[in-house]
């Protein structure tokens, strides 16, 4: 396997995103690859993400992985008018996840791939199951959610809640007068968020909240909405991965399995005993997973 290509994307509201793409020779096929939040960046990790495009080479599948724009805390990016603004996991709205994955189609396209495929991880999960759900007639054949969180009911589970809906009503009210990119790490000292980000992430009704597993587990009834309504939208083969120790599920990722497949049967599931949440020490076994279900 050769050396990753540095790229850039093109987003259709204007943002240029860089990228790595690992080649297959000859290929038509390509896999797009969705990061987590926080401080995710496909440019640096502490764990052998290149397995993955090792075993999709052996398949004649070429990856693509970038910095969707909510790489990083807080960074600042410029559109091609020349504006700049402030955007990381401290900013991000979960529905932009559309312009960067159709950016990275779009880019696909111009280097001749004709088939191509979406991995999510932690939130990316959520982002596929978003993109589907707002664009389910889209060039994708196959998805591929590993880890898929329930952020809401995390955050709801740590602050109780009182604090929880105080903070949600706090976010409101301060998006509603035009200052939601205000932070409120003084509310939150173990986090970065502006307000905006805070109620997409935390709002149960919105469309962060993927994954519900909390409302489940605990028979909670924070949403008002159908729950599991953004995977129950998805018709295409899809492949469903968590590990078995994956501290940021719920009683675990077993435990996650279970309940999502209530919900979404036809899904193909796969555990991965002993593993965390990013599949640390983990990544050939995952990659085999991945491949060969391709």
């Amino acid at each position: 396997m050769t050396a990753p290509k540095h790229i850039q994307i093109e987003t259709q509201d204007g943002l240029t995103l860089p990228g790595l793409l690992y080649e297959a020779q000859h290929a038509q096929k390509a896999m797009i690859y969705l990061h987590g939040n926080g401080s995710s960046s496909v440019f640096y990790n502490d764990d052998q993400r290149s397995e993955l495009a090792k075993a999709l080479h052996h398949k004649g599948v070429s990856l693509l992985m970038f910095n969707n724009r909510g790489a990083h805390y807080i960074k600042k990016l410029s559109f091609k008018n020349g504006e700049s603004k402030r955007f990381g996991c401290a900013y991000e709205k979960i529905k932009e996840c559309i312009y960067d994955i159709d950016g990275a189609v779009e880019f696909l396209e111009g280097q001749g791939y004709k088939e191509f495929f979406l991995i999510g991880e932690s939130t990316g999960a959520n982002k596929i199951c978003v993109y589907h759900f707002y664009k389910p007639n889209n060039k994708i054949s196959k998805y591929i959610l590993v880890s898929g969180g329930d952020d809401t009911g995390i955050y709801y589970d740590y602050y109780g809640k009182e604090k929880f809906f105080r903070l949600l009503k706090e976010a409101k009210d301060t998006i509603e007068v035009n200052k939601g990119e205000d932070l409120i790490k003084e509310l939150l000292p173990d986090e970065i968020f502006s307000y905006q980000a805070f109620y997409d992430t935390c709002n149960p009704d919105g469309d962060y909240n993927v994954f519900p597993y909390l409302e489940v587990i605990k028979d909670l009834k924070l949403s008002t909405k159908p729950l599991f309504r953004y995977a129950q939208s998805i018709d295409k083969p899809t492949l469903v991965i968590y590990g078995g120790k994956d501290q940021y599920a719920l009683e675990g990722g077993e435990k996650s399995i279970e309940i999502l497949k209530k919900y979404c049967p036809d899904f193909t599931y796969s555990l991965i005993e002993g593993a965390d949440h990013a599949l640390t020490q983990h990544q050939k076994e995952y990659a085999d997973i991945v491949s060969e279900w391709l």
